[in-house]
């Protein structure tokens, strides 16, 4: 029996995570489960699991799941905050941790989870764009495995050669023929929106994905594109490539999930039906495969596969990743945090939906990157971030 932390169990990743788990339970233990405040959720999947852990990352939350389990479930132990985050994802009798705490909440116990060795699937974006460059060596040190969950980057890892992809980091790309990583992205529900009209656009029409099922920060960040380029980032820090390695190409239909173009010309993708079963899934099981539940693609119904290039005057996130992280340093830390900071105030009704990249841009452009050379380092630039971009906020 493999033992699995599941950091995010509440959310899209964490349910379709136990959904696959729930096809194969002879080959895995659910030891622990963590949320940030949906004391409900957790405490029905606490009674349907019986993990030995549950952590609420809020004190009260805690309190009250303990409370719910006390007369029904008492050897459930209830941890609570990042120091319960950090413990679960270290545990001994953990194999690996599904890493899908949304956000910078989610870095500390990823890392963690690399630091102690683990098989880390990663759904966390963050653990890369804030600390690339710590969290590849912490793999790397540590004897971990990483594994991307992300549609995309896990579509790219099926398509590098097999010999050559050891779970940590791959080599040079060149030396294996590589010539770059295609990633594709939707274009979200603005895809084809007259770039005038977007200035009035609402949470509920961005968070309107017409593929993928998310919650509304990574709804939104999909509709400006900021989404795809942290993909980017995080894709020059899985598999050692530069930005100018990685290019975006938009695929509505969400079928072929990314490419790798090889030095011969030839272009080999991983195509499937928009499930996040199937990435969750094959890293699972890696390097075997298993039945994720998700229906066959139909080529036939599909019909046709359209292709365009990414616009970046419609998605000026997208170039604000590309420029950070060409900019290196604590820059992906900064554009990381001046866009949680962004997005959240456009979901509370305090933003205009074309406001976002210029929070993003005017943080970045008074704040300068450092070299990373220590996680405080990197706490400080996320800290002074999120002050800044909140005060241009206010300005808006």
């Amino acid at each position: 029996m493999t033992g699995i932390t599941i950091l995010g169990a509440t959310g899209t990743i964490g349910l379709n995570t136990l959904d696959v788990i729930s096809q194969h339970r002879d080959r895995f233990q659910v030891v622990a489960l963590t949320a940030h405040e949906n004391v409900e959720r957790l405490y029905q999947q606490c009674l349907t699991w019986r993990p030995r852990y549950a952590v609420m990352v809020k004190t009260d939350a805690a309190e009250q799941l303990q409370a719910k389990l006390k007369s029904v479930a008492p050897e459930i132990e209830v941890l609570s905050g990042t120091e319960g985050l950090i413990t679960v994802a270290k545990l001994p009798e953990v194999d690996m941790v599904m890493a899908a705490i949304v956000g910078a909440a989610g870095l500390l116990p990823t890392l963690a989870a690399a630091e102690a060795g683990k098989r880390v699937l990663l759904a966390n974006k963050e653990a890369l764009v804030m600390s690339g460059a710590l969290f590849m060596a912490a793999v790397q040190q540590q004897g971990a495995e990483l594994l991307p969950i992300d549609s995309e980057h896990n579509a790219v890892f099926q398509c590098l050669p097999p010999a050559k992809f050891d779970g940590q980091a791959v080599s040079e790309l060149a030396s294996q023929g590589i010539r770059r990583i295609l990633l594709t992205a939707s274009g979200g529900p603005f895809r084809t929106y007259p770039i005038d009209a977007l200035h009035d656009v609402t949470p509920d029409q961005a968070c309107a994905h017409p593929n993928w099922k998310m919650g509304r920060k990574i709804s939104v960040d999909s509709a400006t594109m900021m989404n795809k380029g942290l993909e980017v980032i995080e894709a020059c820090w899985l598999f050692n490539a530069s930005p100018q390695q990685v290019d975006v190409v938009l695929h509505p239909q969400s079928v072929i999930h990314s490419m790798v173009e090889y030095v011969d010309g030839s272009v080999l993708a991983q195509l499937g039906n928009p499930d996040m079963r199937t990435p969750i899934a094959y890293a699972l099981a890696w390097p075997e495969r298993m039945s994720a539940g998700v229906s066959p693609l139909d080529l036939v119904q599909t019909a046709k596969l359209e292709f365009e290039a990414a616009d970046w005057q419609r998605f000026p996130c997208l170039r604000l990743a590309y420029e950070a992280m060409a900019a290196g340093g604590t820059s992906t830390t900064i554009l990381n945090a001046a866009n949680e900071i962004a997005v959240a105030a456009f979901l509370d009704g305090q933003l205009k939906f074309t406001a976002i990249p210029d929070v993003i841009e005017r943080t970045l452009s008074q704040l300068t990157g450092r070299p990373v050379v220590q996680l405080e380092t990197i706490l400080e630039d996320d800290a002074k971030a999120r002050l800044l971009a909140t005060e241009i906020v206010a300005q808006h």
